[in-house]
């Protein structure tokens, strides 16, 4: 079967709905903000820090390895996308309820239902992460691609940013717990309706890639590795810009610990990473046809070694508002360049094992976290800050030998 243009553009505006809703939800399960700032509250410290942000940001990827063997055989992938949104609708919902009737018990007994659901969500993006990169890529035509990455990031941009008010009000409206069980319902309830745009597509291109188990899966990475160095160079660049997406919520926690950071702020510090991921969105938008992928990676390993250094010489919270736009910027271009360049290292049939391979290349962004929570409880904020700094300046050297010129 082929992909008509009549198909592309069904598939088009029914990626576009998810991406509407979802940027309206957003902001109520923010995991830079809103999440971690709950969790402090319910009593997390830095070392629980560094776990969410393991399980949220690396270790979630890190399992598609697993996945991507199971569902690279599947030649249809739309009712297994569909699962991996439905759990996270589900977490949502599960965290709202726990936060509303567990909060008379004692920290650590809502620390690990927290933690359960927190996992629940994390898993679930990455099992539908997989099938939607599969489907994306097969069911949209590919001189439309760019285009909607970056639409994607202006439109939603925008819509969160016109969220981040109600989001930043119900935050202040009550008081903790209850503003959050709040923000989760609200979430969920977005989400679900995001969830529409999938159950909406039209999956015409079935995927003829089959794996025998995780022995042939293991085997075709080390095939893949040899035979395409652009991947190699593609996994190294993850492993190392890829510690950026972690930053934000330590971020947090200084703002926590340093300057005493409470609810309304935590609204605040949403509403200004919004603030950083419509610009920077703007910015793409309008020079998509004329930016190079080249361009985009050296601005944000800039950008990202800037915002963290930067955060050291912050002298007080109103200041600190404008890291988190910073971080909002770094973030989107993040996720426009690897979205991207995994498109472009991949081919039409193996997109989900590359997702699957992308996820293996996420082991140091899943390990990072839960060290930085170690080294800020053993030796404070100052050498976490700069030894990511360090880390993501090794990154260059990924970014020359990809050369991506689109």
């Amino acid at each position: 079967m082929t992909l008509t243009p009549e198909t592309s553009n069904h598939n088009f505006l029914a990626f576009l709905w998810h991406a509407v809703f979802l940027a309206f939800a957003q902001n109520f399960m923010d995991v830079d903000t809103v999440i971690p700032a709950m969790l402090i509250e319910s009593g997390g410290g830095a070392v629980h820090v560094g776990i969410m942000a393991a399980i949220m940001m690396g270790g979630s990827s890190f399992t598609q390895l697993l996945f991507a063997p199971y569902l690279s055989n599947r030649a249809f992938k739309k009712n297994f996308l569909l699962a991996g949104i439905n759990s996270r609708i589900l977490s949502l919902f599960a965290l709202g309820f726990i936060l509303f009737f567990l909060r008379e018990y004692q920290s650590k007994m809502l620390l690990w239902f927290i933690f359960m659901f927190i996992a629940l969500f994390s898993l679930g993006g990455a099992f539908a992460n997989i099938s939607y990169t599969d489907i994306f890529g097969k069911s949209v035509d590919e001189h439309k691609r760019k285009v909607f990455f970056s639409a994607r990031q202006i439109i939603s941009g925008t819509l969160i940013l016109a969220s981040a008010f109600l989001a930043k009000k119900v935050l202040s409206l009550a008081h903790y717990p209850s503003n959050y069980a709040y923000m989760f319902f609200i979430g969920g309830t977005l989400l679900l309706t995001a969830s529409g745009g999938f159950w909406n597509i039209k999956e015409a291109v079935p995927s003829t890639l089959r794996i025998s188990g995780i022995k042939d899966y293991l085997a075709i990475l080390r095939s893949e590795l040899g035979h395409n160095k652009r991947l190699l160079y593609f996994l190294g660049f993850i492993n190392t810009q890829g510690i950026i997406i972690s930053f934000l919520p330590f971020a947090m926690l200084y703002a926590k610990e340093m300057f005493n950071a409470q609810s309304s702020d935590t609204g605040s510090f949403l509403l200004y990473k919004i603030v950083g991921i419509v610009l920077i969105s703007l910015m793409v938008f309008y020079a998509a046809r004329h930016i190079k992928y080249n361009t985009l990676l050296h601005l944000n390993l800039v950008l990202s070694v800037m915002l963290i250094l930067g955060t050291l010489m912050v002298p007080d919270i109103l200041t600190l508002r404008y890291i988190f736009v910073a971080g909002g910027m770094a973030y989107s271009l993040y996720t426009i360049t690897m979205n991207g360049l995994l498109l472009e290292v991949s081919g039409n049939d193996n997109r989900a094992l590359y997702t699957g391979f992308a996820g293996a290349g996420n082991i140091l962004p899943a390990v990072f976290p839960l060290a930085g929570g170690w080294i800020i409880n053993r030796s404070g904020f100052l050498a976490f800050f700069i030894l990511s700094a360090l880390c993501i300046s090794v990154s260059v050297y990924f970014i020359k030998r990809i050369d991506c010129k689109k």
